[in-house]
């Protein structure tokens, strides 16, 4: 349903009984006030020969009106929208299964019948990336998995649903955090030099490329961290005991031991465009401080994305230089750490935060 389908006598009536269903569908100005609404606006209704319709907002901004101050119109409450965005996903996802070529933003737009420009909006303000952008993302994951999986570049390429070479390649190393190449069956290329210390909190591994850190992992068994990342990166050039990168290993240590002293490493994050700023934003908080998902949430920009966020912070690679462990919940009890609560909670008391206070 668009504004295109829908007659001026039911446009009329949804303003009349402010139906919030239409709500993103259409915009109505008032000519005698320049002003425009949403249809569930609680203002005093209307004469009909004194409205006009728009299909999008900056068509009534075009048109001279100006913004109601009681709906807002040009603010977004996307958690109205879940159901439609939910299903944006649902489609685009089945589209790459089926190496499809991802459905336009005007065609997404007809099936949830809201205007293109309407859905554009609330899309990357729910997600953070355009549907096109999400799309990309998906087939780009897709050709990981195929790399890892045995496939040659240009066989994977093909079965990723790309419709040429170049298409891919095209923003490829940033989306990846490496080149196709390298990407294939764990980093091929590659080197990754490493090494392992020791702190009260256990054993700790610390490992980067040439761009930077791109691991920090606590554990138990100074063994067990280092097959894990033999796993993460199998067919990268794996290099320990090299003097100068023990040094930065010292620098996690003593953060470890007197984590006020702060942590400043360059470093090499890989993740989603949505787990990157989540990531970022953490690393805005300073020590002795902790958020909760939904603060962080907010931080981004992303207040109804707390879920999203969530995963985001449990996917994190790199301890410390991006203290998700600042993260609590709600209630000021610790949420889960992937590498252990108890670590999480030793990690906070060394920095001053006062547990069960927030």
């Amino acid at each position: 349903m668009t504004i295109t389908t829908l007659d001026e006598d039911t446009r009329y009536l949804g303003v009349v009984e402010r139906d919030g269903s239409l709500d993103g569908v259409f915009w109505y100005g008032v000519r005698t006030t320049g002003v425009f609404c949403k249809p569930s606006c609680g203002a005093r209704v209307p004469k009909r020969e004194n409205v006009s319709y728009f299909g999008a907002i900056d068509d009534a901004i075009t048109a001279g009106f100006r913004a109601c101050k009681r709906c807002r119109p040009t603010t977004i409450d996307v958690s109205v929208h879940v159901e439609v965005i939910t299903s944006v996903c649902r489609w685009i996802d089945e589209a790459v299964a089926l190496d499809a070529p991802v459905p336009s933003l005007h065609r997404l737009a007809q099936r949830t019948g809201f205007s293109p420009f309407h859905l554009h909006r609330i899309f990357k303000t729910a997600i953070g990336v355009t549907p096109r952008a999400y799309g990309a993302g998906i087939r780009a994951r897709r050709m990981q998995e195929r790399l890892a999986g045995g496939d040659t570049v240009s066989k994977a390429i093909v079965n990723a649903g790309y419709s040429s070479s170049s298409r891919f390649y095209e923003g490829a190393v940033q989306r990846m955090g490496m080149t196709a190449g390298r990407a294939q069956r764990g980093g091929l290329g590659e080197t990754v030099r490493f090494a392992v210390g020791e702190t009260s909190l256990g054993s700790v591994l610390v490992a980067a490329t040439d761009k930077g850190v791109c691991s920090i992992q606590f554990g138990d068994d100074p063994d067990d961290l280092v097959h894990a990342l033999e796993r993460r990166f199998p067919s990268a050039e794996l290099v320990g005991d090299d003097e100068n990168f023990a040094r930065v290993v010292s620098t996690v240590v003593a953060f470890v031991e007197a984590p006020r002293t702060g942590l400043d490493l360059p470093l090499d994050i890989r993740g989603t465009a949505f787990q990157e700023r989540v990531w970022l934003a953490l690393t805005a908080i300073p020590a002795g401080r902790t958020m909760t998902y939904t603060q962080l949430a907010a931080a981004i920009g992303q207040p109804t994305a707390v879920r999203a966020v969530a995963s985001a912070c449990a996917a994190n690679e790199i301890a410390l230089a991006i203290p998700c462990h600042r993260i609590i919940r709600a209630s000021g009890a610790l949420s889960g750490y992937r590498w252990g609560v108890e670590r999480k909670s030793d990690i906070l008391q060394r920095e001053g935060v006062l547990l069960g206070q927030g």
